[in-house]
């Protein structure tokens, strides 16, 4: 569903715009862009304009739509959606006359929303998973999170460029590349990777393209786009958002998330996208887990909480990241927080391999699972029908790099394979049971903390992801263990953002969320991007 590149540390694996279908980055200079009435505005700011007469969904939706057109297609030419919505216009009129009627469906009708092009729509849009495979494929009926987000009355402005297949084609894939989509750029230095696989949305939201926007994460890819957008995002408990009709890589860690410029913002959207799935039986048990997360937004949440410091693996190898994550460690403390510093997992890297070979069998079975769910009219059925599309289709689908991947996960067995059982079993015990649990049983904490990962690194089609991009994170075992994770901007290096990030047990979602807006409103390092052609190397 979602993959981090996999680059030097495999535990770390990781419109329709016919212009942007295998375009490279070409960069040059940009003036700035037009100020934008919307940049930054968060959902309660609109939806209180909304209810007070100053403006209108429609309104809304045309001032995204020609914010698209000036900095996504044209202008700094981010490649950040990949597909409009062709009804956004008129599902916005409709919640307009619910508005005036009377109804309002609650914090989200009639806000702009973007998903990745692998959540599934039964409209006119594409479900592509960037893929040129099923660039004309329609999906026979929304995702459960999309019918979620229309009940809810928010309006599909359209869908997101992601690194195809999520990013678990290649060993030396590069992040916010598809063949249908083209390179999405980080809007930050347009010559920067937006990471991903949630590159689209990253960099959508961070330049105020819509209002909030939906990833997808396997291991690392919201939480990631997140960390060098200056956005934040969050991977929730495995369970708590449902996956049925989002092209999967691995049942065991596949979850989409939310992502949005501020906590409010993202609690808004995660309460929303939280809800059990009858056909999505890992959801069944969330039925109590349903809270309100925007209940869990306190400036003063910091006060009397124990936040442990995990600084093995995590720390060390990047040393302004390390000094804006102490520099944040040293906010926590001032707003109140026990710090416990050390509290490290002593199990990290010790299932790098195991994860690798989980998603390896794992992706086998699920992706004919997903197009079975499909149905008839399912352009692919299984990996050789891929593998055989992108050999026949090389000069499109594999300019830049190979499908490696593929080939690997085609080449398994069963998920009765003991290699697979025994992996999936051990993955389990070492980042959560001997893990995640165990140092917070310990120590007796109320999350974990380490920085997210590095700042941005080039885009290069030549040689794939590599740089920070191999930065250790935290997202390997949150993801392996099925924890919840998220990520906040905690400041810049050389103008690019960084983010520390709040994790810990499952169903932590609203502590977690407490302790980041606690930690977001006593600094607010969240700034607008500025499209700049190149990283700032004076500071």
């Amino acid at each position: 569903m979602a993959l981090f590149p996999r680059g030097a540390r495999l535990g770390r694996l990781f419109l329709t715009l016919a212009a942007a279908v295998g375009g490279g980055a070409t960069l040059r200079s940009q003036p700035p862009a037009r100020p934008f009435a919307l940049e930054d505005v968060g959902v309660a700011e609109l939806q209180r304009r909304m209810t007070a007469g100053a403006t209108t969904s429609r309104a809304l939706v045309e001032q995204y739509l020609a914010r698209i057109a000036a900095v996504d297609r044209t202008g700094p030419a981010l490649r950040s959606i990949i597909e409009l919505n062709p009804d956004a216009r008129s599902i916005a009129d409709r919640m307009d006359a619910e508005r005036k009627a009377g109804r309002v469906r609650g914090p989200l009708h009639g806000i702009p929303v973007v998903i990745k092009d692998n959540i599934a729509t039964g409209d006119t849009m594409r479900t592509s998973a960037g893929s040129l495979a099923l660039a004309e494929a329609r999906a026979p009926r929304d995702a459960f999170i999309v019918a979620r987000l229309r009940d809810a009355g928010a309006v599909l402005l359209g869908k997101t460029n992601l690194s195809e297949w999520a990013n678990f084609r290649s060993t030396r894939s590069t992040s916010g590349w598809s063949a249908r989509g083209g390179q999405t750029k980080n809007p930050y230095a347009l010559d920067r990777n937006p990471s991903g696989s949630s590159s689209g949305t990253g960099a959508a939201i961070a330049a105020s393209l819509a209002a909030i926007g939906v990833g997808t994460e396997t291991d690392g890819s919201i939480v990631s786009p997140s960390n060098v957008n200056g956005l934040v995002g969050m991977k929730p408990t495995l369970g708590l958002v449902s996956r049925t009709g989002i092209v999967p890589i691995a049942h065991s860690q596949d979850t989409a998330g939310p992502m949005a410029r501020s906590v409010a913002d993202l609690a808004a959207l995660l309460t929303v996208l939280a809800a059990p799935d009858p056909s999505d039986a890992v959801t069944i048990t969330s039925a109590r887990r349903q809270a309100d997360y925007t209940q869990a937004l306190d400036p003063n949440g910091l006060r009397g909480a124990r936040i442990g410091i995990v600084r093995n693996r995590l720390f060390g190898s990047h040393a302004a990241t390390d000094a804006l994550a102490n520099a944040a460690i040293e906010v926590l403390r001032k707003q109140g927080a026990t710090i416990v510093d050390p509290a490290n997992i002593p199990t990290l890297g010790q299932f790098d391999d195991s994860e690798f070979e989980v998603l390896l069998y794992e992706f086998k079975a699920d992706i004919p699972t997903f197009f079975e769910w499909w149905g008839a009219g399912a352009p692919l059925h299984t990996l050789a029908d891929l593998i055989a599309y992108n050999t026949a289709h090389a000069a499109t689908e594999l300019p830049h790099f190979g499908q490696e991947l593929v080939l690997q996960a085609n080449a398994k067995g069963p998920l009765t394979d003991a290699a697979y059982t025994q992996a999936l079993a051990k993955n389990r015990r070492l980042a959560a049971t001997e893990g995640i649990d165990a140092v917070m049983t310990e120590h007796r904490l109320d999350a974990l903390v380490a920085p997210t990962g590095g700042p941005a690194w080039l885009i290069d089609l030549v040689n794939g992801d590599s740089g920070t991009a191999t930065i250790p994170g935290p997202s390997t075992v949150t993801s392996v263990a099925g924890y919840p994770h998220i990520t906040v901007p905690m400041g810049f290096d050389h103008g690019l953002p960084v983010g520390i990030s709040f994790f810990g047990r499952a169903w932590s979602e609203a502590t977690l969320i407490t302790l980041a807006y606690a930690y977001e409103q006593a600094t607010r390092h969240r700034r607008p991007p500025t499209f700049a052609a190149t990283a700032d190397l004076t500071r």
